[in-house]
């Protein structure tokens, strides 16, 4: 079981779909478009209708040319956003960010998931969800973004010892186990080879009882594998990186399209998990 505030999502069963909500300028796919109260409302209702689980709301791009913005102007960039999203969903929504200040301000704002990209387990987000009793997405990213980390024991050693570390560490912070989500980290820190290693041994790093995460949406592995440069074009490319991800035991997949990552999740469960009915 994942907990994320009121919300219990049964692992094992079915896929979870979490729709991209990027309240920002410039990321790498659709900066630009959703950056307004009323045009974010109306994405998020739209995705909450197209079969979203989640909702991942984000104010700061992670793309690795982007400008990172304070805490400061995350906060205020972010708060119009909370305030139109509030109480109008029926489905979790998470914020996605690496500064305790604007988690906080989400949390109490009704979110119910933090989705830190920081790459490191940070013990006061993590005293923030044992706080709210929100869930915690922890992302591995040892380098930070638009940087390849060469990996002494492999790039699939490196990620189960950093979720090893963070299981003991959620233990240590007191925080349930059954809050904590686990992310690889696809595109960050890894090079294009690396990203595939993760999604074929992606059973390496499924832990009992532990939410898996993988955010491999159009990003830019799939462009190369695919040939295709325009990354709102990745879509199907994503499809086929998603389902490989369900196969190896993926309860969780971050997507642009979330119509047919739906599509793709519940056929990839009827064929792995036996789930028809989805």
């Amino acid at each position: 079981m994942f907990r994320a505030g009121n919300f219990e999502l049964p692992l094992g069963e079915r896929t979870y779909v979490m729709g991209i909500l990027n309240y920002t300028p410039d990321s790498f796919s659709d900066g630009g478009l959703y950056n307004t109260p009323e045009a974010a409302l109306e994405r998020a209702l739209a995705m909450q209708a197209q079969g979203a689980d989640i909702i991942d709301l984000g104010a700061n791009s992670t793309r690795p040319t982007a400008r990172i913005i304070s805490a400061a102007e995350e906060l205020e960039r972010i708060t119009p956003a909370l305030e139109a999203l509030k109480e109008r969903l029926d489905i979790p929504l998470s914020v996605d960010t690496f500064y305790p200040t604007c988690a906080e301000a989400a949390l109490k704002a009704g979110a119910s998931m933090i989705n830190d990209v920081s790459g490191e387990f940070n013990t006061d987000m993590a005293a923030l969800a044992k706080k709210y009793h929100a869930g915690y997405v922890v992302m591995h990213n040892p380098s930070g973004a638009g940087t390849v980390k060469e990996y002494k024991d492999g790039v699939v050693c490196d990620v189960r010892d950093f979720f090893l570390d963070s299981l003991r560490l959620a233990a240590e912070c007191g925080l349930p186990r059954e809050q904590l989500c686990l992310d690889i980290g696809i595109g960050f820190s890894k090079s294009t080879e690396d990203n595939f290693e993760l999604i074929r041994r992606l059973e390496w790093l499924k832990f009992k009882d532990i939410a898996l995460l993988v955010a491999a949406s159009r990003k830019r592995f799939i462009g190369e594998a695919s040939g295709e440069a325009n990354s709102a074009l990745r879509d199907s490319g994503t499809a086929a990186v998603d389902t490989a991800a369900i196969a190896g035991g993926a309860d969780i997949i971050r997507v642009h399209d979330v119509a047919g990552a739906v599509q793709a999740a519940r056929v990839a469960d009827a064929i792995y998990r036996g789930a028809a009915n989805g």
